[in-house]
């Protein structure tokens, strides 16, 4: 069973010690690769580094809307010049998080906004974080013209989810799927078997049996093993097409 994590913070600093034994155990667990996902440009330079020192990690480049306020006024010249390295693969983490607020909602827009012209640019699909901003996302995804891409630990409604998919946009389950009370149990066995992707979102939301812990790549599988109960399909077959799904949509990964 081959498997993907198709997103992972793995430069974070909780695996400054370790980050090895990280790859070496996602190895052992059956993954081909690892999709590092980048928040600002410091992060983002920081995946590249990783996917140049470890073949099966790739990197995303991108601004969280978290950072919206402090990108630098240089950030898509940056962003740009990193999409062009052979192992970035996506613009992202991008979107927008109603939750927290750390950045202003006008600015978060207007960043998400030139970040989806920036993956329609450079014909490379996005990774898109979304908060608490139902009402905003959507309409923003719709006006611009990027129409490639996913949103990633997906933890929306089955109306919201339906609308992301009438955008051609991919659908990613991360370990929230796994959670005793978890609302998404309508939306896994609705997505198209061609819609949807696993990630961990390392280091957080470690699925069961491990929640409350460091999260890490090799834990996807438990993603994949819950979509498949809930879907009532073969562990492999779950695997199978989000692997699948994924090397569609993130087509620069070598297989």
């Amino acid at each position: 069973m081959i498997l993907i994590d198709s997103h992972a913070h793995i430069d974070d600093r909780r695996y400054s010690d370790d980050i090895e034994s990280v790859i070496d155990r996602a190895r052992l667990a059956g993954l081909s690769h690892i999709l590092a996902v980048g928040v600002d440009i410091q992060t983002s330079e920081k995946c590249v580094r990783l996917a140049e020192r470890f073949p099966m990690v790739y990197a995303a480049a991108g601004v969280h809307p978290h950072d919206a306020g402090k990108a630098p006024a240089n950030y898509l010249v940056e962003l740009e010049q990193l999409s062009h390295h052979e192992k970035v693969v996506a613009i992202g983490e991008i979107g927008l998080d109603y939750h927290y607020n750390f950045s202003d909602p006008g600015v978060q827009i207007q960043r998400f906004r030139e970040q989806l012209d920036l993956g329609e640019a450079v014909q490379l699909p996005v990774i898109i974080h979304n908060r608490e901003s139902d009402s905003d996302l959507i309409p923003n995804i719709t006006e611009s013209r990027c129409r490639s891409g996913v949103l990633h630990s997906f933890n929306g409604s089955l109306s919201f989810a339906q609308q992301a998919v009438e955008l051609n946009f991919h659908l990613g389950f991360s370990g929230m799927v796994t959670f005793l009370k978890s609302p998404l149990t309508d939306v896994v066995k609705w997505v198209p078997p061609e819609k949807y992707l696993v990630e961990t979102d390392s280091p957080y939301l470690a699925p069961v049996p491990h929640r409350g812990k460091r999260n890490e790549p090799a834990f996807v599988s438990f993603v994949a093993l819950r979509l498949s109960e809930i879907r009532h399909i073969p562990q492999q077959q779950s695997a199978t097409e989000a692997t699948r799904n994924t090397l569609q949509l993130f087509s620069k990964i070598s297989p």
